[in-house]
C-alpha cells in the first residue's frame, strides 16, 4: 500500500489563516502609522512592517496610501491584491462612519461634522474629483453623488446638469466639493468661474448654493468664507 502523501501547503491559505499579533485594545491608539499599517498588512505574506514602510515611503501618508489605487498598490508590492482590498474596506468604513456623523443633523448646524466627512472622502484621493452633497428644504443631505473625475488638477463639470439633477432629487439647495490632489486647497481661476456658473443656474431655478469646498491635504478651502459665493 503506498503511503499517503501531504500535499504542499497552499500559501494563499497560510496567509489567510495566519492570526494578527495579540495586542490590547487600548494600544491600538498609542501606536504610530507604520505599527497601525503593519497591523492590517499582517496577513501578507511578506514581512508586514517592511511592507508598511515601503508603502508610506512610496505614497507619502497613511491617508494617501489608503485611498491609492488598487493597481498603483498592486505595482508597488507584489504582497498580493486581498491584502490591499482589505485596506480599500477599512477607508470605506472610515467614510461611512464620517458620513453618519454628518448627517445627524443639519448640514449647515454640523459643519464641523460636513467638512470631517467631505475631507475623510477626498483629502488624498490621487485625481480631482467633484461632487455635490444635495440638500433638502431642512438642509437635510438628500443624496452625495459623484459627478466628475478628472486628472490631477481638473474634472470636467457641467453647471446645467448639477441643476438638473438637484431638480431630479428634488432638493432644495447644495453643496459644491471638489479635491485638489496637489494638497494646495486654494481655488483656481477656472473653479471661480465654473462655480458662478452653477450659481447663477441654481438662482434661476430657486435653488441655492450653500458653499463649493475644496478640500485639500493642507487643509480646507470655502468659497463663502473666502466671499466668493
Amino acid at each position: 500500500m503506498t503511503p499517503a502523501t501531504n500535499p504542499a501547503p497552499d500559501p494563499r491559505r497560510r496567509n489567510a489563516a495566519r492570526p494578527a499579533p495579540s495586542i490590547p485594545m487600548l494600544a491600538y491608539e498609542s501606536l504610530d502609522d507604520q505599527s497601525l499599517l503593519a497591523l492590517v498588512l499582517s496577513r501578507s505574506g511578506a514581512d508586514p512592517d517592511r511592507l508598511a514602510g515601503k508603502l508610506l515611503a512610496r505614497f507619502g501618508s497613511l491617508g494617501a496610501v489608503a485611498a491609492a489605487d488598487l493597481s498603483e498598490l498592486t505595482r508597488s508590492s507584489d504582497a498580493g491584491l486581498a491584502i490591499f482590498a482589505d485596506l480599500k474596506i477599512l477607508r470605506e468604513l472610515a467614510v461611512r462612519l464620517a458620513r453618519v456623523d454628518a448627517c445627524r443633523r443639519p448640514a449647515i448646524a454640523s459643519w464641523t461634522a460636513l467638512q470631517t466627512y467631505v475631507r475623510t472622502a477626498m483629502a488624498h484621493r490621487p485625481r480631482e474629483q467633484f461632487r455635490v452633497l444635495y440638500l433638502d428644504h431642512r438642509n437635510n443631505l438628500l443624496r452625495d453623488e459623484w459627478i466628475a473625475e478628472g486628472t490631477v488638477d481638473h474634472a470636467p463639470v457641467y453647471p446645467r446638469e448639477v441643476v438638473r439633477r438637484a431638480l431630479d432629487l428634488s432638493a432644495s439647495a447644495m453643496i459644491l466639493v471638489h479635491n485638489h490632489p496637489s494638497g494646495d486647497p486654494t481655488p483656481s481661476r477656472a473653479d471661480i468661474e465654473m462655480t458662478r456658473k452653477v450659481v447663477d443656474a441654481a438662482r434661476v431655478l430657486g435653488l441655492e448654493v450653500h458653499d463649493h469646498l475644496v478640500i485639500g491635504r493642507d487643509g480646507t478651502a470655502s468659497f463663502k468664507a473666502l466671499g466668493l459665493i
